[in-house]
């Protein structure tokens, strides 16, 4: 039998048990190059492409585009061009895929809403606008014309809940009828239209003199008298509160893992919390100085990274990962950004942030970030880190406390920067700006003086913060 290899669903992470082939790059029959990109994969937080790892010919692909499938499940065979069909179809009924149950969680791959089955089978639906594996199954499967859908995803990609928003039916709108007036009312010189505003807004049209022909009452007699209600502090009509029946959005299958992460760390890690204000004015001058003459343009945050992998640096016992009974020790600050991004939240990592410049760091920030906003991080970049860094001062917020993103030990949540009056170096007051900082801590691994010492060491380098460069 000629050199077959089978290609698998890969495993990134503890958590993965389960993707889905977003597209082949290489078609079946075809040769590929080592490092050419032979598919893209999409897990919970991102669509990773699939790099060749040697030259061959792409066989046969068994796992079609859009079906979820399991951790270890064959996804096409490949090897040397000498291969015969018969070899490959031999190879492909004769695989196995690993036991990978062991890694399997409850609840991991729950769907993202409830969907009716069809009365009849899904017909294909051929199509040339953007849209998700995931989306165009559903369509199919419930037959739902993708014309009038307008996609709501980048460059108008049909979303899955764009699909399962358009197979609802439309509200149908409620007929009241004809406005039934009191016989008092009817008695009244007044227009229809009079009538009918007063008896909607429950005004006595009795008594009152019209500005219409020959006295009639007209609309504008009878919303001058509910203003002038209104403003007297008179009783206009009882309050009927609209209707507020909520709009109902499925989570996605980000922010599913996203919530399912967070209950468990708040739910399975004893948290403890240190806050401390720290004075920023010396900083604030360095960073001004230092863009100006040197053109890095270094943001606040790219300052707090750095004094953050120097105190790691000076303090082990913080920068840890929590796995079971085993505390892991680093010997270098990985350190988790949050970032705000479509797919939701993502924290990728400045990997060696005690060893990098503040340039390195500012530059590898922003790469980062462009990443994450345009869709674009891959697992490596996001696997593993020894601290996180959640800062959320640029929306005004003042302080606030994060949750642990586990296995780490422990994430500073930082605010804005805000000014307040203090007390000088010579005793008089005076104002200064300040920064709130709250460090979220394992007790199960970290002590109070531990992350108090910590923050101490952190105070001092953002209070002097030439000290960072020295």
């Amino acid at each position: 039998m000629a050199n077959l290899r089978a290609f698998t669903m890969p495993k990134w992470g503890i958590e993965m048990t389960e993707g889905t082939v977003a597209e082949w790059m290489v078609k079946e029959g075809a040769a590929f190059k080592k490092g050419q990109t032979l598919c893209l994969i999409e897990t919970d937080k991102i669509t990773n492409e699939v790099e060749a790892e040697y030259d061959g010919v792409l066989h046969k692909l068994t796992a079609p585009v859009g079906e979820v499938l399991s951790v270890g499940v064959l996804l096409a065979v490949m090897g040397d061009a000498g291969a015969s069909a018969d070899d490959v179809t031999a190879f492909a009924a004769s695989f196995k895929a690993a036991d990978t149950r062991v890694a399997a969680k409850a609840g991991a791959g729950a769907p993202v809403a409830e969907v009716p089955a069809p009365a009849e089978a899904p017909k294909r639906i051929e199509t040339n606008r953007p849209i998700s594996p995931k989306a165009l199954e559903l369509a199919e499967r419930l037959g739902v014309d993708l014309n009038p859908i307008h996609g709501s995803g980048k460059g108008g990609r049909i979303s899955y809940q764009d699909v399962l928003q358009a197979s609802r039916p439309e509200a149908q709108p409620v007929l009241r009828g004809p406005l039934k007036l009191d016989a008092a009312l009817e008695r009244v010189y007044a227009s229809p239209l009079a009538k009918r505003v007063a008896a909607l807004h429950g005004v006595d049209l009795g008594g009152i003199k019209g500005t219409g022909p020959r006295g009639r009452i007209t609309k504008a007699d009878v919303l001058a008298l509910i203003g002038a209600q209104a403003d007297d502090g008179g009783v206009t009509r009882p309050f009927a509160p609209s209707a507020n029946a909520p709009r109902i959005v499925p989570m996605d299958k980000i922010r599913t893992v996203v919530a399912r992460r967070l209950t468990e760390a708040k739910s399975t890690i004893p948290h403890f919390y240190l806050r401390m204000s720290v004075r920023v004015d010396a900083l604030l001058a360095l960073r001004k100085a230092a863009n100006t003459v040197t053109g890095m343009k270094a943001s606040i945050n790219d300052y707090l990274v750095r004094a953050c992998a120097q105190a790691l640096a000076q303090h082990p016992d913080v920068n840890i990962q929590v796995h079971g009974s085993d505390i892991h020790h680093f010997a270098h600050a990985d350190i988790s950004v949050a970032v705000a991004s479509a797919r939701g939240l993502v924290t990728p990592i400045i990997r060696g942030a005690d060893e990098m410049s503040l340039a390195q760091i500012a530059a590898a920030t922003r790469d980062i970030i462009a990443r994450a906003q345009a869709g674009k991080l891959g697992y490596a970049d996001m696997d593993g880190g020894t601290f996180t860094i959640s800062n959320l001062g640029m929306f005004g917020i003042e302080q606030f406390d994060a949750i642990i993103n586990p296995p780490q030990g422990a994430i500073l949540a930082i605010g804005g920067v805000s000014r307040a009056l203090v007390e000088g170096a010579d005793g008089e007051a005076e104002f200064a700006s300040q920064l709130a900082l709250s460090l979220s801590c394992d007790h199960r691994a970290i002590d109070g003086a531990v992350a108090a010492r910590f923050m101490v060491t952190l105070k001092g380098l953002i209070e002097a913060p030439e000290t960072m460069f020295s």
